[in-house]
């Protein structure tokens, strides 16, 4: 069985998002993706929506939702996306924190800039979890 990843951040609708949608695009062979927050937004936030449109062609309004912790199968790997003291807890097996920075608000250039670092992130999770080196 592949393991589950969770991408946690506090609201669910911007950095974790991003992560879940890349995750299903370039490593669904390798483990399964998630994401989820303690709060959730009505809708994931339609710039991050845009970006990876461009990106990957994937619609988030199509395939995801802003949805909480409670709500995920139980998890192997949790990976934070940078919200410091406020990232919840979750259990699992490993866990480690992305530190990204929210692009909400900011221009297209970071968004673009927030999906490549997730992008480099996800191929070395990816090859991490397949070389068993994940530490």
């Amino acid at each position: 069985m592949k393991p589950r990843v969770a991408f946690i951040c506090v609201h669910n609708s911007c950095r974790s998002q991003m992560a879940e949608a890349i995750s299903k695009e370039l490593a669904k062979d390798t483990y399964d993706a998630f994401s989820a927050g303690t709060e959730t937004k009505p809708k994931i936030n339609q710039d991050a929506v845009r970006i990876i449109k461009d990106i990957y062609n994937v619609d988030m309004n199509e395939t995801q939702h802003s949805k909480l912790i409670d709500d995920l199968p139980e998890i192997d790997i949790v990976i934070t996306m940078g919200c410091n003291v406020e990232c919840p807890y979750l259990p699992s097996i490993h866990r480690e924190d992305w530190g990204l920075d929210d692009p909400s608000g900011l221009p297209d250039e970071a968004f673009y800039q927030t999906a490549e670092i997730i992008r480099q992130k996800v191929l070395n999770l990816k090859h991490r979890i397949e070389t068993n080196t994940l530490k």
